[in-house]
C-alpha cells in the first residue's frame, strides 16, 4: 500500500470556568424573581405584601435599592435600602471578626535522648519564646539506631522539658512514639 499519511487533529476543549466568590451576595432591585413579596422599609416598618413592580417604585421614591433579605420565606421578605453602604458595612464587621480570630503556628524543637544540659537549656530557652510569642511548640525526640529500644529515656527528656516550663505552658499532647520519633506538643498557658 502507498503511504498515505493521516494527519493527526489536536483538539482543544476550551471550557469556561465561572470564577464564584465564596461570599453569596442577596438578590436586588430586578434580579429579584418572585411575583409577591412582604416589604420592610428602611425604618424597618412592616409596609405588607405587595408586587415586586410596586415595591421598586416605593425604592425608587426614596432612592434606595430593594434588597431580598429572606428569600426562602412565603413570601419572600425583602427590604428597602442602600445596598451599597449595606455591603460596605457587612465588609468592616468581617474585617473585625477577623482581627479578632487568634492564629498560631506549630513551632518545632528536635532534642535527642542523651541531650546534655546545656543544650537542653538551650532548646528549652527557644521554645519559651515560642510559647511567649503565641505559637504551640511540638517538642520531638529523634531516636538512632538502638535507641530506640529504650523509648523511656525519650519519655524521660519530655517529662522533664514539660515540668521545666509547666508555669509558661501546658501540655497539649502527650508523648507519642511515632517511628523513631517521640512527639510532644505544648501550648501557652491561659
Amino acid at each position: 500500500m502507498g503511504g498515505v499519511c493521516h494527519p493527526f487533529f489536536y483538539i482543544i476543549f476550551i471550557v469556561e470556568v465561572n470564577i464564584i466568590s465564596k461570599e453569596v451576595l442577596p438578590r436586588i432591585n430586578e434580579e429579584i424573581r418572585a411575583r409577591e413579596i412582604r416589604v420592610v422599609s428602611a425604618d424597618n416598618d412592616q409596609l405588607g405584601i405587595m408586587s415586586v413592580r410596586e415595591a421598586l417604585a416605593l425604592a425608587e421614591e426614596q432612592q434606595l435599592d430593594l434588597v431580598e433579605v429572606a428569600p426562602n420565606g412565603k413570601p419572600p421578605v425583602c427590604r428597602i435600602m442602600n445596598f451599597g453602604k449595606y455591603r460596605y458595612e457587612q465588609q468592616k464587621r468581617e474585617k473585625e471578626a477577623k482581627k479578632k480570630q487568634k492564629s498560631f503556628t506549630l513551632k518545632e524543637v528536635k532534642l535527642r535522648p542523651h541531650i546534655e544540659d546545656h543544650d537542653f537549656y538551650v532548646k528549652m530557652k527557644n521554645a519559651s519564646k515560642f510559647l511567649a510569642e503565641g505559637n504551640k511548640v511540638k517538642v520531638t525526640i529523634m531516636f538512632r539506631g538502638r535507641e530506640l529500644s529504650h523509648p523511656e529515656l525519650g519519655q524521660n527528656v519530655l517529662t522533664r522539658f514539660s515540668k521545666e516550663l509547666e508555669d509558661q505552658a501546658v501540655v497539649e499532647k502527650g508523648a507519642k512514639l511515632e517511628g523513631r520519633n517521640m512527639t510532644m506538643i505544648l501550648a501557652k498557658k491561659g
